[in-house]
């Protein structure tokens, strides 16, 4: 089980941080660019802790990073730099805001559907491979999902794999997230399944790309 907190950090993250001390599980962060004391912490705190850092983008700003691919790695290498600057370790993962499959580009550049795929190629080029997800909390369908919502779609969804991804968010809204990653934590330890962090050498899920 590869536990994967995507958009923080906030005070969730600390939360979280918390309780995967508590079980003696790691996770993966993929995290956006804040400048404040609190962040900067978070972000130590994750790489300290024995967690993996990946980079989500700077902004997250999809309007932005979808013009171009020019504008898309300037976003990832802005958040690569302020990493390392912050905390001594540069990303190694990386995950696409909405997934590398997601119709938010296809919207925002309607004049070059091939976007995702000259993207995916400036990342290779940077050494710096993606990760998408096969199993999911959907804590992403309301701004807070009940935490019994949470707790059963995450059992159902990442049950029975040999290998799975599994998306959570840790902004400050998922507080629902928060309450039921204990639960999650005891109930897959109980049916045998241990957990890792993503590296650039671990198991990976890649979402099919469809043209428009």
């Amino acid at each position: 089980m590869y536990l994967t907190f995507d958009d923080g950090p906030s005070h969730n993250t600390a939360r979280i941080l918390n309780i995967l001390k508590q079980y003696d599980v790691p996770a993966t962060f993929f995290v956006n660019g804040y400048d404040t004391d609190f962040a900067h912490q978070m972000y130590q705190r994750i790489v300290d802790e024995g967690h993996q850092l990946g980079n989500h983008t700077y902004s997250h700003d999809y309007q932005k990073i979808y013009q171009s691919p020019e504008a898309f790695m300037k976003d990832v290498i802005k958040l690569q730099d302020f990493l390392e600057n912050s905390t001594g370790f540069r990303p190694q993962v990386f995950r696409f805001p909405a997934g590398s499959n997601n119709q938010i580009y296809r919207r925002v550049q309607r004049e070059n559907p091939y976007i995702m795929i000259e993207i995916k190629q400036a990342l290779k080029e940077k050494e710096l491979p993606y990760f998408d997800w096969n199993a999911s909390s959907t804590d992403a369908a309301a701004v807070t999902l009940d935490a019994d919502i949470i707790l059963e779609n995450t059992l159902k969804y990442a049950s029975g794999r040999h290998n799975a991804i599994i998306l959570f968010h840790d902004s400050a809204a998922k507080t629902t997230t928060v309450q039921a990653l204990p639960q999650i934590i005891q109930t897959l330890k109980s049916r045998g399944y241990h957990f890792d962090i993503l590296s650039p050498d671990s198991f990976y899920v890649h979402f099919n790309y469809l043209l428009y």
